[in-house]
């Protein structure tokens, strides 16, 4: 069954929140330390959800193991990399490698076998990575972009620790993984930053700083991951998953708009070797069977 025009309206929409929250977390991390800033996000993630949200089936051990790799080691890197000059699309855009690690990752820790277009797929899209890499403008810093692939590494992690929780629900296990990150997140803060500048920040908190926790927390987080798994529990997963490349495309054309970020021209090659990468790695699978293509909406 064709997905309906209002389900395509509700996926559009929620890109185009996720694509824009690089650019409005680079924004709200003014004066305040990126360890800092993502528990301050979690901290409005879980509370007052956590009372209101169902805990999701499965082990506690399993649930934290998430949020610490999908939220602690996720946004506490993006979160670094942006603090130290990572441009907003670009790092959208890089982002999207995670699924090509979650790949190797299924192969090295869960012994999966890989079918042809995942292993083509990887493999074009750590080239688009590499190109990205080495042709990076000089406002690109060697340790921005590392943070930023150590992100994608924690979130594909992530993803392979999910799933051990088959069946639950996204929304569920965001609030309730989300426990326990903004305290390890807060202590590691006044460790790397020191008590004084953990202490200046929190009392000098601006409103860019508060817009911007209630829009990653709110919108990013609660309002997309519940609308997302409403459209993946009522149509394939092949049928919602592609709208997510929509993601850095919006991602690049908010921070061009905002911030005037243009792309350098091996970001261009290197970012669409590196979706298309992507898109082979997740779908090729799936759009072809037995040696023929499927429509992913003749569902």
């Amino acid at each position: 069954m064709p997905v309906r025009t209002r389900d395509v309206v509700l996926a559009v929409l929620v890109t185009m929140v996720w694509g824009m929250n690089f650019v409005v977390i680079e924004w709200g991390l003014q004066g305040v330390p990126p360890l800092l800033f993502v528990a301050m996000r979690f901290a409005l993630v879980v509370f007052p959800a956590v009372f209101f949200v169902r805990r999701p089936a499965g082990r506690w051990f399993d649930i934290a193991l998430v949020g610490l790799l999908m939220s602690v080691g996720q946004f506490g890197f993006l979160y670094s990399s942006l603090a130290v000059g990572m441009p907003p699309g670009l790092a959208s855009l890089v982002l999207q490698i995670q699924a090509a690690f979650t790949a190797v990752f299924g192969i090295l820790i869960l012994r999966e076998h890989p079918t042809a277009a995942q292993k083509f797929g990887v493999a074009l899209g750590l080239l688009g990575l590499g190109i990205i890499a080495l042709g990076r403008g000089g406002d690109v810093s060697a340790l921005g972009l590392g943070l930023c692939v150590a992100a994608a590494s924690c979130w594909a992690a992530g993803n392979i620790a999910a799933r051990r929780l088959k069946g639950v629900n996204g929304l569920s296990l965001t609030v309730w993984s989300g426990l326990v990150v903004p305290l390890p997140l807060l202590a590691l803060s006044l460790v790397v930053d020191g008590p004084a500048t953990v202490g200046y920040a929190v009392t000098h908190l601006t409103l860019a700083n508060w817009a911007s926790t209630a829009y990653t927390a709110g919108l990013a987080s609660l309002f997309g991951y519940g609308v997302w798994n409403s459209l993946l529990s009522r149509h394939p997963a092949a049928s919602v998953a592609p709208f997510s490349l929509l993601v850095p495309l919006v991602g690049i054309t908010t921070a061009f708009l905002v911030r005037g970020e243009r792309p350098t021209v091996w970001s261009v090659v290197g970012g669409f070797l590196l979706l298309a990468g992507v898109a082979v790695t997740v779908f090729g699978p799936k759009l072809t069977r037995f040696g023929r293509t499927v429509d992913p909406l003749a569902h």
